[in-house]
């Protein structure tokens, strides 16, 4: 799936994100009604996180079909996996659950204290805030 095409239906469903600006790739999970839910994976946000043998899903969202989210995030997983990277992760709100992670075998790591990514005093009042600044979830899972 192409990140245009992705990004479109996250820009449709997605409760609390906007689309992203870059990925690795993204794909689509297909129902009997057409495409019923996409991922997005690219680079870890966290500047600390090792960008070449970690993937991120930055975006997960589906229409509401049974199953989509963690057959989603385990083929992210799957795919990631033959392309050689060891881990992968994604951050959820801290009010959501995590049910379709732990069944896609993904592990609760912890949660961060909530705001915005960049803290650096050149961005001091242009931060962006359409987006959750609450605390978040980091789940992840061992790939290699």
């Amino acid at each position: 799936m192409t990140l245009a095409d992705a990004n479109e239906y996250v820009a449709l469903y997605h409760r609390h994100h906007k689309p992203v600006q870059g990925h690795r790739f993204s794909i689509g999970a297909i129902g009997v009604t057409g495409i019923v839910g996409v991922a997005i994976v690219g680079r870890p946000v966290a500047r600390g996180c090792d960008a070449y043998m970690t993937a991120e899903i930055t975006r997960l969202c589906t229409d509401g079909e049974k199953n989509a989210c963690s057959f989603l995030y385990a083929a992210c997983a799957r795919i990631c996996k033959e392309m050689g990277f060891t881990r992968i992760q994604t951050y959820i709100l801290d009010t959501e659950p995590g049910t379709t992670l732990k069944a896609a075998g993904w592990v609760y790591e912890a949660t961060t204290a909530g705001g915005d990514w960049n803290h650096s005093k050149a961005y001091a009042g242009k931060r962006r805030l359409d987006q959750p600044q609450e605390p978040k979830q980091r789940w992840a899972k061992v790939l290699n």
